[in-house]
């Protein structure tokens, strides 16, 4: 199966039925990070077939998971994005959002800015810095993939949201150990099993919210 048959299927699998220049966007994302992976090892994972189920569908699997109003003309902000993961995938499929992606590790930051300019990515701003230097209060939503356990993503990353903002914590198991120690001034107002095409492993989405 080539790669765009594998993502074509995967995006079906997800319901997400996108037209053939995201698809193509999103492909481009893939061999650019495979191209700058042999030099700054972003990420650990190096077959192109992988990186699709492990990155693309992995970024994109919440989108089910989601309202619309939680995406239309939103402010997103990807903590700890690492390789633009899920931001970039997020803004490719949905160019109505605002997507910043920050990473304190230069090499990552300039993967980011590299990938905005040849994806053509206008939504997309890229932050190199820790987030708790960013000024609050301007994200409908933070978003975070394997950054931190959820006390640390609220302490860190919750300034940063705007009235009614959320944060969403993508997970592998279930933290039910992370979610017992949530400090007291916010709530888990959901908690979404998520289901990646071609991986036979658990994901879940955290939802958290102010009190």
């Amino acid at each position: 199966m080539s790669l765009s048959e594998q993502l074509h299927e995967g995006l079906a699998t997800l319901g997400l039925d996108l037209p053939e220049a995201m698809r193509l966007k999103l492909l481009g994302f893939v061999a650019l990070l495979k191209k700058w992976n042999r030099t700054y090892n972003l990420t650990a994972i190096r077959n192109e077939s992988e990186m699709v189920t492990q990155h693309l569908l992995d970024s994109l699997c919440l989108l089910p998971a989601l309202p619309e109003s939680a995406l239309a003309g939103r402010r997103w902000a990807d903590v700890g994005s690492g390789a633009g993961l899920p931001g970039i995938p997020l803004a490719i499929v949905r160019p109505d959002l605002a997507m910043l992606l920050i990473d304190a590790v230069a090499k990552k930051s300039a993967f980011q800015r590299q990938a905005k300019i040849e994806l053509g990515l206008d939504n997309v701003t890229v932050f190199c810095g820790q987030v708790e230097d960013l000024p609050g209060a301007r994200f409908d939503a933070v978003i975070s993939r394997a950054f931190a356990d959820l006390t640390d993503f609220v302490r860190l990353s919750g300034h940063l949201l705007a009235p009614h903002g959320r944060l969403y914590a993508m997970k592998g198991q279930l933290p039910e150990d992370e979610m017992s120690r949530v400090p007291s001034a916010w709530n888990v107002v959901n908690c979404a099993r998520l289901s990646v095409p071609g991986l036979d492993a658990q994901r879940h989405m955290i939802v958290l919210e102010k009190a």
